[in-house]
């Protein structure tokens, strides 16, 4: 039995492990990429918010068909690679299609590999563990995750102070995002390993397969959800406060310095006092982290707002899927998870498209206020549903 359980947190260990590496790649030019758009291709902010909307909303579809393929086939890790080979290819791309359509295909086909990754990865998470470590699990994923998006922003650091002079650096920069995922890539082949569930010989009613606890859960997420727009507003925000090219790099690690460091201890948090109070701690903290965001005017205000956000990531990403995990059956979870995220990366493209609108219309605080009042709402509902679900 011990045997078992080591086996499990070393499958996990290297889940996360990939997820380092992955994490390394995206945030070496995240933190950047919006800068990029708006500075040097000269792109407005709703049309920068419409892109990475209906970026990350037209590829949650493929979270659906990834969730049903992963409970059809009980095969995850092909499904996890193809995600993966797709942001290896479009990503250095970014480097060479620089219209308005060649940046959209591009993010869109990274959007599509995102989508295909994240339902089988948080699937392969929930079967390689038990119920009473299911927090932990995700918490320890979730870290280094978050640690590789640590290392990318201080790459960025690095590279953007090598490159200060030369007029060509977001393109470097970009060709050098194809480095870490082909680690990911050998990682998963060789060291992560399928989990055999076995399934119940009775027929299951598709129809009651996933609980009403768990739509209404998901509601109350999407409620929430609207007012929580793409984190590159974050980015345009503090360039707008007065943060400097150079800092916003550090700006973004010490946010997912604070988030992989909070991640495990408050999913362990969450297999003692119950997901939903530490999911509630979060939004507060959003709610807070956003209310500032709106009423910020000096850099270093900036500075505190992004490691007080790390907080919300932390009692939440993880935490949520944990809870999905809690609620729903062994087969059902990729289908639980795919229209989980599926749903969520759909209500980005509204929600970013009400922050590009807002920013452009009213003022940059607007966005940022809308977002605080929304998570407050969510407490208030997310309370409520704790106490039909005692």
């Amino acid at each position: 039995m011990e045997s078992k359980k080591k086996s499990f947190f070393n499958n996990v260990f290297f889940i996360g492990l990939l997820s380092f590496f992955g994490g390394i790649s995206q945030d070496i030019f995240v933190p950047i990429l919006p800068l990029y758009l708006a500075n040097i291709l000269h792109f407005d902010k709703s049309f920068i918010g419409l892109t990475e909307g209906l970026v990350t909303s037209s590829a949650s579809i493929f979270k659906i068909v990834a969730g049903f393929l992963s409970d059809r086939f009980r095969k995850n890790k092909p499904i996890v690679f193809a995600g993966y080979f797709l942001s290896l290819v479009a990503r250095p791309l970014l480097a060479i299609l620089t219209s308005g359509i060649g940046v959209l295909t591009l993010r869109f086909l990274d959007g599509v590999g995102k989508g295909i990754k994240d339902t089988p990865k948080d699937t392969l998470i929930a079967d390689s563990t038990k119920i009473e470590t299911r927090g932990k699990g995700f918490g320890i994923v979730r870290a280094l995750d978050t640690l590789g998006s640590v290392a990318g922003p201080l790459f960025l650091f690095v590279l953007l102070f090598l490159l200060k002079n030369n007029s060509l650096k977001y393109h470097y920069i970009f060709f050098i995002t194809a480095i870490p995922l082909i680690f990911t890539l050998g990682i998963l082949t060789i060291f992560v390993k399928e989990v055999k569930i076995e399934k119940e010989e009775k027929k299951i009613n598709l129809k009651t397969s996933l609980p009403l606890k768990y739509y209404l859960f998901l509601g109350i997420v999407l409620f929430f959800s609207i007012g929580n727009s793409s984190d590159i507003f974050l980015i345009l925000r503090a360039q707008n406060v007065g943060v400097t090219l150079l800092a916003i790099p550090l700006v973004y690690a010490l946010f997912n310095l604070i988030y992989a460091s909070a991640s495990i201890p408050l999913g362990s948090l969450s297999d003692k006092i119950g997901r939903q109070k530490v999911i509630i701690l979060g939004w507060i903290a959003y709610a807070i982290a956003y209310l500032g965001f709106g009423l910020a005017h000096l850099p270093y205000q900036i500075w505190l707002l992004f490691a007080f956000y790390g907080i919300y990531y932390a009692t939440t990403e993880g935490v949520a899927k944990a809870y999905i995990a809690d609620v729903t059956m062994p087969e059902h979870r990729g289908k639980a998870y795919g229209i989980y995220n599926s749903s969520i990366g759909l209500i980005t493209l509204p929600a970013s498209i009400i922050a590009g609108f807002m920013w452009d219309k009213i003022n940059p605080s607007a966005p940022f206020l809308f977002g605080s009042a929304i998570a407050t709402i969510s407490v208030i509902l997310l309370l409520i549903y704790m106490r039909i679900y005692k």
